[in-house]
């Protein structure tokens, strides 16, 4: 009996002080790990500040930068913007802007990438293109893709029938154009270039070939009559 009593003594004893320890935590008296029991998000670029105190934070990486949050990637990782070429600022605000913009970028004739790497940004961007463009406007770019095929949309111009230059070809990407929105989000500001750079080369540098020739078979054709 007394046996009894001393176990059922100890299982409510311990049950009381499982019971405690599950309680509220608004008055812990010692938190021994404040990481993790008052962890703090830090918003990108924010000024990193200590959460328990009013110093700032001594995060090595954090104070060489001047408390920014925002750091440079850790190496061997994946680079964004690797080729440098996009700025945010250069966005249009407004139709004004955008119009503006979009006539210029008809006077950019190359593309700001390393002319050295031409042939490898020209197969990079065939790829990116048959992959991310070709549904609406065709491998071929005569805007006749599986989803115009399919009479799911339509309006999808021909290039060859189109004023257009790497430079407008890139701003269309970047910014879209009528029914056409952006592809900012699934390419990078150098991936677009090569895909601008592709699309020209690819159907628009053979055009004037193949009007010429066209012409001189007319007229080869005019002179044996």
């Amino acid at each position: 009996m007394k046996k009894n009593v001393l176990k059922i003594t100890a299982v409510l004893g311990l049950t009381a002080v499982l019971l405690n320890s599950c309680g509220p935590k608004e008055n812990t008296p010692l938190v021994y790990f404040p990481d993790m029991y008052f962890p703090v998000a830090y918003d990108p670029l924010m000024k990193a500040q200590d959460a328990y105190s009013d110093h700032e934070n001594e995060i090595p990486a954090f104070v060489r930068n001047n408390g920014a949050t925002g750091l440079a990637p850790v190496e061997g990782s994946v680079a964004q913007n690797k080729d440098g070429v996009f700025e945010e600022s250069k966005l249009p605000k407004n139709p004004d802007e955008y119009n503006a913009g979009y006539d210029a970028s008809k006077t950019l004739t190359t593309s700001p990438l390393n002319p050295a790497n031409a042939v490898k940004d020209l197969e990079r961007g065939k790829m990116l293109f048959d992959r991310t463009c070709s549904a609406c406007h065709g491998t071929g770019g005569d805007g006749q893709g599986p989803i115009v095929q399919s009479g799911a949309y339509s309006g999808v111009p021909n290039y060859a029938d189109r004023e257009i230059t790497v430079g407008s070809v890139h701003y269309v990407l970047t910014n879209g154009r009528n029914a056409m929105g952006s592809y900012a989000g699934q390419l990078n500001a150098g991936d677009r270039w090569r895909v601008a750079m592709y699309v020209i080369n690819a159907f628009k540098k053979g055009v004037p070939a193949a009007a010429s020739a066209t012409a001189a078979k007319t007229d080869s054709t005019a002179t044996k009559k």
